[in-house]
């Protein structure tokens, strides 16, 4: 069996990218109660030892399920002006509901500043940059005792790498080799060698997690994996074998610049997975919130008190809240903004006629126009 032939089996909505997408981003909010209870370098301390191979392989995982699922949107989309729409109806409001919380409730609620001061502050003004991808961390006057002092919300480290995503594919889409796998193919083996020079020329440092640029390589995995699905065998085998790879590569040094490919693959093995969907994933999805909020929050608990700063404590407690406070993103925000997609179509055509330079239609070679329709 193939990629293909599992995705055409669920009719092309496996269940198991939900599944996934949920376990990676409550998996995020398990890593930070490291650093939240016990700070960085302690962090560090830790993941110096085994446990490193599991926490490092969560963003991996969850950029190459974006670029699996997000090169299924592409080959749909009439032009880059939907492709890019549909991303930002995704993206955006939550992370500007998420910065506006933070800035004009979780601020003002807990700095220690006075509220003329906090709001007088250039770091508050700041603050909402994060928006547009500029990120800033810190808000006057918050979290400055935690384990982690000052930094409201570190998660967002990966939003300006995500948006190099979309820029990247889009880019490909124009000059053609979105839709030329061959031709992906060998950009993705330039990309490996480029990451090989990269280890000999600069001996690079290996940190807590994966690095931006090879984040970015993973979800053009992602991508490839999408492109060669009628290709690639779904084998069990096969994905126990790059598991066990990658426990090793994660505990190698420089071995991240060689895990992006075997942890393409396992993850879409166990995305294409179709276990019976619970109601509860049927209801929305809160990936997204989890992964957003979840920092704040966990900051937010920390800053109440040293009783608080146990990892297995701030996990039993943030997790739930975060888990809540995605609810209540998706019911009163996201879902409204994916609502909008049937205008974005109806106004694709006019903005192609008035910008000629968009005037471009993605098309979609044979090779490639395969039945299979990932969410």
């Amino acid at each position: 069996m193939t990629f293909l032939e599992k995705l055409q089996s669920a009719e092309g909505r496996p269940s198991g990218f939900d599944h996934l997408r949920l376990i990676l981003a409550i998996a995020v909010v398990c890593q930070h109660s490291l650093n939240t209870t016990m700070g960085l370098d302690r962090t560090v301390e830790v993941l110096n030892s085994p446990l490193r191979a599991p926490i490092a392989l969560i963003l991996p995982m969850f950029f190459t399920l974006s670029g699996f699922l997000v090169s299924g949107s592409l080959l749909r989309s009439k032009s880059l002006v939907s492709f890019a729409g549909l991303r930002i109806l995704r993206i955006g409001p939550a992370l500007c509901f998420e910065v506006c919380l933070a800035a004009l409730v979780l601020g003002p609620v807990l700095t220690s500043w006075s509220l003329q001061a906090y709001f007088a502050d250039e770091r508050f003004s700041h603050y909402f940059l994060n928006i547009l991808g500029d990120i800033h961390y810190k808000l006057p006057g918050l979290f400055p005792d935690n384990p982690t002092p000052d930094i409201v919300n570190g998660q967002l480290w990966t939003v300006p790498y995500e948006l190099e995503c979309y820029i990247a594919l889009s880019l490909l889409a124009v000059v053609g080799i979105a839709f030329h796998r061959v031709a992906f193919l060998i950009l993705l083996g330039l990309g490996q060698a480029a990451s090989i020079a990269f280890v000999v020329l600069y001996d690079p440092v290996v940190t807590m997690a994966f690095s931006g640029p090879l984040l970015v390589f993973c979800f053009l995995i992602g991508v490839g994996c999408y492109l060669w699905r009628d290709k690639l065998p779904y084998n069990g085998k096969l994905a126990w074998l790059c598991a066990a790879l990658l426990s090793i590569l994660l505990l190698t040094r420089y071995g991240d610049y060689f895990a992006a490919a075997p942890a393409g693959y396992l993850t879409c093995y166990l995305g294409l997975a179709n276990p019976p969907k619970p109601r509860f994933l049927e209801s929305g999805d809160y990936s997204y919130g989890i992964f957003l909020y979840g920092y704040p929050i966990q900051q937010a608990v920390s800053s109440l008190g040293p009783g608080l700063w146990h990892w297995w404590l701030n996990i039993a407690i943030c997790v739930p809240l975060s888990l809540l406070a995605a609810i209540i993103s998706w019911h009163l925000v996201e879902k409204h903004a994916l609502a909008l997609k049937p205008r974005l179509m109806a106004a694709e055509g006019k903005i192609l006629a008035r910008f000629k330079f968009f005037g471009f239609w993605l098309r979609r070679p044979p090779a490639l126009a395969l039945n299979s329709r990932p969410n």
